[in-house]
């Protein structure tokens, strides 16, 4: 069965680490790995998953996304395989039941929730003993450096300061960044252990226009996982297991 999900948004090391959870649970004996992606939008990562032969829900409260999630899927073929839930992420215990999850996808999502320690203890709640929790979320670090690199010093000091990682009185929909520690920490308190943390975006949102996809790309892979570069991505990967 095909794990081919590299239409989706993130970098090759995302898609590589979400890849290699599908051929596991596969392994496991699951035919039609089980999905659930949490605040999806438009379906960025659930169209490519339903066409790698998974059945996925997405929790998504936006109508708009939801419309555009739905057309795509028609698009391609897959809408029987996703199904769309109108709702918001804390109430994710509604939706989906405990334990039955193959892979929880939390992409872009823990910095814009109200509570990330209500919504991490629903996506610890849904994966099932061997699945997987994927949380991708804004680096801190990533962003000082980006302030101080265009000349906004004293924002940066703010952010690197404040308690959430925000620029207090910024125009911002994000409500919280993490670095790596801080990211780790809330998924332990989560009852989630942390098997593989990798940056997303190492270099490509900071590199000239003109470097060729192939090169950066090669360059990404190679450089998600080393601990100095990872810390400063534009994104933090996590995969996490229930402990």
């Amino acid at each position: 069965m095909n794990t081919d999900i590299v239409a989706a948004r993130g970098s090759g090391a995302v898609r590589r680490a979400l890849e290699a959870e599908l051929r596991a649970a596969r392994a496991r004996g699951v035919e039609q790995p089980v999905v659930v992606d949490v605040g999806g939008g438009s379906g960025g990562w659930a169209v490519p998953f339903a066409s790698a032969g998974c059945l996925v829900t997405v929790v998504e409260p936006n109508p708009n996304a939801r419309a555009t999630l739905l057309r795509r899927a028609v698009e391609e073929g897959v809408a029987q395989r996703i199904t769309v839930v109108a709702d918001d992420s804390d109430a994710l215990d509604a939706h989906v039941p405990a334990g039955s999850a193959d892979l929880v996808l939390a992409h872009g999502l823990l910095e814009v929730v109200d509570d990330p320690r209500v919504v991490l203890a629903a996506l610890a709640a849904a994966v099932a003993q061997g699945g997987a929790v994927s949380v991708l979320v804004a680096n801190r670090n990533a962003a000082v450096l980006h302030r101080a690199l265009t000349g906004r010093v004293a924002d940066a000091h703010r952010l690197l300061t404040d308690a959430d990682g925000v620029v207090p009185g910024e125009r911002d929909m994000v409500l919280r960044r993490y670095d790596s520690a801080g990211l780790t920490d809330a998924l332990v308190a989560a009852g989630l252990e942390v098997t593989l943390l990798q940056g997303d975006r190492v270099i490509a949102d900071i590199v000239p226009g003109e470097v060729r996809e192939e090169e950066l790309a090669d360059f990404e892979l190679a450089a998600a996982a080393i601990p100095a570069l990872r810390d400063v991505a534009g994104r933090l990967h996590a995969i996490a297991r229930r402990s």
